[in-house]
């Protein structure tokens, strides 16, 4: 959890570097997320030399405990052309593998390459997949890919994802007085 705090400046300053010393210490007990996270780092040079290799193994291992988001990311890679020329059928199928395991990411991995076959129906189905995780980013990414596409079973899905997003309940700011604030209160106010 330390290596995450510094990764994303959760109650310190934000340092990378610092993140990917305690996720590697984690990694090497074999740590899932650990793996997984200082593969982020390394693959895109955060803190720590770019080193997209070891990224792909650390991603690797981590797919090997279970984690799918690991085999999204493999997919990513791999279309990517991880081994030097982009393979959209190997990443087809670690998006198919990290879909079956519940990550929304990949099943709008699935959605892109369907719709760059233009493969609707298929589309439709992943787009559907992945908005039932309800997270906003998933609806704005949605809303971006199928863009200004007239083809209704597409707009219906838009329009789906838009209103997830309405639905999201906004933050709310509380304004209190320190007058208000319990003694304990005050003191962390302080």
């Amino acid at each position: 959890m330390l290596g995450r705090a510094y990764e994303r400046g959760w109650g310190v300053p934000r340092n990378p570097a610092q993140a990917a010393a305690y996720f590697e210490t984690a990694a090497a007990r074999g740590e899932t997320w650990a793996m997984f996270n200082l593969a982020d780092l390394l693959l895109l040079g955060d803190g720590v030399p770019k080193n997209r290799a070891r990224a792909y193994r650390l991603y690797v291992s981590s797919a090997e405990k279970g984690n799918v988001k690991a085999l999204n990311m493999l997919g990513l890679l791999h279309e990517d052309g991880i081994s030097g020329v982009p393979d959209p059928e190997g990443a087809k199928v670690f998006f198919q593998a990290a879909s079956e395991g519940g990550d929304c990411w990949a099943d709008l991995n699935l959605a892109r390459l369907a719709l760059a076959q233009q493969d609707v129906p298929v589309a439709v189905s992943c787009f559907q997949r992945a908005l039932q995780s309800g997270f906003p980013d998933v609806s704005q990414a949605i809303i971006g890919l199928i863009g200004l596409c007239e083809n209704p079973a597409l707009h219906a899905v838009k329009a789906q994802a838009i209103g997830q997003l309405a639905q999201k309940e906004l933050p709310r700011i509380v304004s209190i007085t320190f007058d208000q604030l319990s003694s304990g209160e005050r003191l962390c106010a302080e």
